[in-house]
């Protein structure tokens, strides 16, 4: 079988394998992602992938109304928590994005409505060669950028809006020869 020429290790495999580029319309997970990315901002996915499982546990399994309250209490529990990324900047824009989250949810019904608004509902189907073709971000990730700040998001600029993208299916970034292209852009 041939994959994306990233998935190297095993756990890149199973991530690329199983959940890379498959749409996600369930708001916890969305909120997941977006904070997860948000993470990565400077690092490798595969040292957010390591940790995620920490993540979860830090962050209360991504349930954003638990999340918008954390205190400083919590602040500093987090900034001693070796499992996650322990940058304060990073910290504190989990939190204040949660707030965010839920004036979106509120406003649109779902985070997914909000989100997936940026492509019309619908997954992009791209037919890449190979990983080089491939953009750091697009229009679609530089105007959902340009909304997530407005509406007082953090660490949501346009390349890691699109590797949110990606990663939550609204952009299928398989190349054309991976196995997972064809299986992908069947997913709604």
């Amino acid at each position: 079988m041939r994959r994306c020429e990233w998935a190297k290790t095993d756990l890149s495999i199973r991530y690329h394998d199983t959940e890379w580029g498959v749409p996600v319309r369930d708001d916890r997970r969305l909120f997941e992602f977006l904070i997860l990315e948000g993470a990565q901002a400077g690092l490798s996915w595969e040292t957010i992938l390591k940790k995620r499982d920490s993540y979860r546990a830090a962050f209360n399994h991504f349930d954003a109304r638990k999340v918008a309250r954390y205190d400083q209490r919590k602040i500093d529990q987090l900034l001693a928590d070796s499992g996650i990324i322990r940058n304060r900047l990073k910290i504190a824009s989990a939190i204040e994005n949660a707030k965010s989250f839920l004036a979106v949810q509120k406003e649109f019904g779902s985070f997914a409505t909000f989100v997936w608004q940026f492509v019309d509902g619908k997954p992009i189907q791209n037919r890449w060669e190979s990983l080089k073709e491939v953009p750091a971000q697009t229009a679609e990730s530089e105007a959902m950028s340009k909304e997530l700040l407005r509406r007082g998001f953090k660490f949501v600029g346009p390349t890691i809006c699109y590797a949110f993208m990606q990663a939550v299916g609204m952009a299928n970034d398989h190349a054309r020869y991976c196995f997972r292209h064809k299986e992908i852009s069947r997913a709604k």
